[in-house]
């Protein structure tokens, strides 16, 4: 691709290279927001799930135990379907809960700074969560090539 003398980059001559590599950038962000909940669903289900369970309780979260397993399936399972692209809304739908209720329901006393318990990294991965929800899974996905997406 030849560069454009009107381009309205700083160094034009990158231009080529965000021409190339945009298409893989949302699918880049889709994947590693999957990828990133993997090991906390993992963790929950197979490390300390009894530790998930006391937490939830904790919070008054109940039933404990079910949520556990719900939030650990959802983590590890869900994770991998959303960094695949495979059923992605519904995914990021149930993500969007989750988040919603982690903010809302434990972070949101702490104030907003993440190192004080705050919302601030939950309610990133909720707006990720939303973009991916209106996006879908996008070319490069299971769900593009299924006859009918969500």
């Amino acid at each position: 691709m030849r560069v454009s003398r009107n381009s309205k980059l700083f160094i034009p001559r990158l231009e080529r290279y965000y021409d190339n590599l945009s298409p893989i950038s949302y699918p880049l962000i889709r994947f590693t927001a999957g990828i990133m909940f993997v090991p906390h669903g993992f963790n929950k289900l197979f490390s300390d799930l009894q530790g998930t369970t006391s937490f939830f309780s904790s919070v008054n979260l109940e039933p404990a135990y079910p949520f556990a397993i719900y939030i650990g399936c959802l983590e590890f399972f869900g994770g991998i379907c959303l960094a695949l692209g495979f059923l992605t809304r519904i995914f990021s739908l149930q993500f969007i809960g989750l988040l919603g209720v982690a903010i809302f329901h434990i972070h949101l006393k702490n104030g907003f700074v993440w190192v004080k318990g705050g919302i601030e990294y939950p309610l990133f991965w909720l707006l990720i969560m939303i973009a991916i929800f209106f996006k879908g899974g996008g070319r490069a996905s299971i769900d593009y090539s299924l006859p009918k997406e969500f």
